[in-house]
């Protein structure tokens, strides 16, 4: 059967030729063909030029391109791909060592495989698909994760029902291979419970590790606040760099559970932590306590551009009542994984903050995701977690 054509209007093939993978529906001139949600299209200019082939799928994103070009991904696109990215975290970021055995194995767009997210626990993988076309493939990346991880390779763990948006598919979380739904993994020397099932995204924000990392210097001796704590990561590594105090705080029940569970595994009985399960702008408003650090890292204040406006003045909100909780001299870490903030309006609506509360505020570094998230430099867009880090008088 003769492969749908996707055919874009005139001057909207620029973005494709720049390799930008996403091709959204107004873009789109005629499509020639029956073409159903997940089908491999090929993708012409006005001229009817091959531009490439990608997953297509209703909606505002309504192709993901998986190859430029006149050449069509053939059987092995998948496992090529996934090696690849396997040789590039173990090979040349060194990611999988003694005192380190977790990190994002393939970061969709970043890894020319758009809709995939493959997250490497120990030897386990849990896998989120965000198309049906890659939805679609789920044995194949099973395949090919077995080729290119062999002996290493523990089980897979399918956990696209959170995110994959075409309801039809009826995508339920099930194992692909093994039955395993959790285990323990170490972080940079440290040991973290990871239970993919119940956890939320893939059981674990592997995006933070460096971020945590950069944490250390800042808290021997000192006093830290870590809001929307979840599993614990920054109280863990603030712990383990010599912090007086840490306090933890989130709303959900099961993430205190869960970072109680992660602060025994590495400091049992340690009276320097304390957990509590309570709203973050309750607690900052109304706890007398001061810190020298503090950590926020919220959930994502907008996913959409339509309510961005909206998420600057909670992110405005949340700085500014940190800021006003910090000791002289204090270090405040904020972070934004709204993808409709961008890096220059997070500054700016912190540097609002600062000014609200008549603090002088000393830049210090950028913190971002780390390179196993590394985005295409065709696509921005992959550009997600932002944060600043603040020297505050």
């Amino acid at each position: 059967m003769e492969q749908t054509k996707v055919i874009l209007g005139s001057g909207k093939d620029q973005s494709v030729r720049r390799f930008h993978p996403w091709i959204f529906s107004g873009a789109i001139k005629k499509i020639k063909g029956i073409v159903a949600e997940g089908d491999l299209v090929s993708v012409y200019d006005n001229k009817d030029e091959l531009l490439g082939f990608g997953h297509y799928a209703e909606g505002s994103i309504a192709v993901r391109m998986i190859g430029f070009g006149n050449r069509e991904p053939d059987d092995h696109y998948i496992s090529e791909r996934i090696k690849k990215a396997w040789l590039y975290r173990t090979g040349q970021l060194g990611l999988l060592r003694a005192d380190n055995n977790v990190f994002r194995l393939v970061f969709a767009e970043g890894d020319l495989l758009p809709g995939l997210i493959l997250d490497y626990y120990d030897g386990h993988i849990v896998m989120q698909c965000h198309s049906y076309g890659m939805y679609l493939e789920r044995e194949r990346i099973t395949e090919a994760l077995k080729q290119a991880l062999g002996t290493q390779l523990k089980s897979v763990y399918d956990k696209s029902a959170e995110t994959l948006h075409y309801r039809e598919a009826g995508a339920v979380n099930s194992p692909m291979l093994g039955e395993e739904r959790g285990t323990i993994v170490t972080e940079n020397g440290f040991r973290f419970s990871i239970n993919w099932e119940t956890g939320q995204k893939t059981g674990f924000f592997i995006d933070q590790r460096e971020n945590r990392v950069a944490l250390r210097k800042f808290c021997e001796g000192k006093s830290v606040l870590n809001t929307f704590c979840y599993s614990g990561g920054f109280s863990v590594y603030a712990m383990g760099s010599g912090a007086k105090r840490v306090v933890s705080v989130d709303s959900s029940g099961k993430a205190m559970d869960l970072c109680r569970e992660n602060m025994n595994l590495n400091f049992p009985d340690d009276p320097r932590h304390a957990g509590l399960c309570t709203d973050v702008f309750d607690y900052l408003e109304q706890s007398e306590e001061t810190f020298d650090i503090i950590i926020l890292d919220p959930p994502a204040f907008a996913k959409h551009m339509n309510v961005r406006h909206k998420a600057v003045q909670g992110y405005k909100r949340l700085n500014q009542t940190a800021i006003r909780k910090l000791n002289p001299g204090g270090i405040l870490l904020t972070f934004s994984c709204s993808q409709a903030v961008e890096k220059n309006l997070f500054f700016n609506t912190v540097t609002s903050a600062a000014i609200l509360c008549g603090r002088q505020a000393r830049f210090l570094e950028y913190l971002n995701q780390p390179a196993d998230h590394g985005y295409s430099i065709f696509h921005p867009e992959g550009e997600y977690l932002k944060g600043i880090a603040l020297h505050i008088d």
